[in-house]
């Protein structure tokens, strides 16, 4: 007997009650909503600080699924997430051209850094990030890149590409397909540099000897957008409640959440929608 015949044969008070339990089941998965995004956006803290105030405007649960942006866009196309909250401009437009989402929003902001040893072996301190990185490059310096197609990864690409050392960035580049922090950490145990985002780096407790080399290059911008996942593709996906997070990340309430998310009293990430 299959899973709808057992109820038919339910008697009418157990069918009643039957039918409650799968009306209050189908409420609470409702009820919530799957966003893919970064391991930067989670392990800098700002998810545990915004949901529960996103919960308390629209009454949703948001259940985050941390990766690099690269696999996070991958999990959205799959139909596993409702919402994107990414932090590659490029490949985020291009994910919206190829139809996987009908809009991209931007919605704030912060930056990316060059965290090393602080003695700084390689004389890479300054505002100059490509500069840094050919210091690195020609001095076979140990480099641990996230090599995991994040947002971070991207960006760390487009540097090497400009310092003219993308096929050549020295034998001490190691790739280790990791998050955010187990990159900070390998870096800190082994006395590496590494490209970080300052959120992650202001929420990282285990820092060593490490200490921020590169910063204040305006080649260092960090744009983080989010995206609705199109129902059109994915029939499944809760378009609906999804729009709602959105409307309400790039609303002035949403905004003025994100700007208040403070540690050791500084900004981690700026607010910047319809900007």
């Amino acid at each position: 007997m299959n899973g709808l015949e057992q109820f038919w044969a339910l008697k009418p008070v157990h069918k009643a009650v039957a039918a409650i339990i799968l009306i209050a089941s189908g409420a609470a998965s409702a009820q919530s909503i799957t966003m893919a995004s970064t391991t930067s956006t989670e392990q800098s803290g700002l998810f545990s600080y915004l949901l529960p105030e996103f919960k308390k405007a629209s009454g949703l649960d948001v259940k985050v699924v941390a990766l690099g942006t690269g696999q996070a866009l991958d999990t959205a196309r799959r139909g596993d997430a409702d919402v994107l909250f990414v932090h590659d401009q490029a490949a985020e437009e291009k994910f919206v051209a190829d139809g996987w989402a009908v809009k991209r929003y931007p919605v704030m902001y912060n930056d990316f850094i060059l965290v090393g040893p602080k003695a700084d072996p390689a004389g890479t301190k300054g505002k100059d990030i490509v500069e840094a990185l050919k210091k690195l490059a020609a001095s076979n310096t140990e480099f641990v890149s996230r090599g995991d197609k994040s947002g971070t990864h991207a960006a760390e690409l487009r540097y090497w590409k400009l310092a003219g050392a993308d096929s050549a960035k020295g034998s001490g580049y190691k790739e280790c397909g990791c998050g955010m922090g187990p990159a900070l950490n390998i870096a800190a145990s082994s006395g590496a540099y590494v490209l970080a985002d300052r959120g992650t780096w202001l929420n990282f407790k285990n820092r060593a000897d490490l200490a921020i080399l590169v910063e204040g290059d305006t080649r260092l911008f960090n744009q983080y957008g989010v995206m609705v996942v199109n129902p059109a593709k994915h029939p499944h996906v809760k378009a609906q409640d999804a729009q709602k997070f959105v409307d309400w990340v790039v609303s002035p309430a949403g905004q003025n959440v994100i700007a208040s998310y403070k540690i050791g009293g500084e900004q981690l990430f700026f607010p910047n929608a319809g900007k």
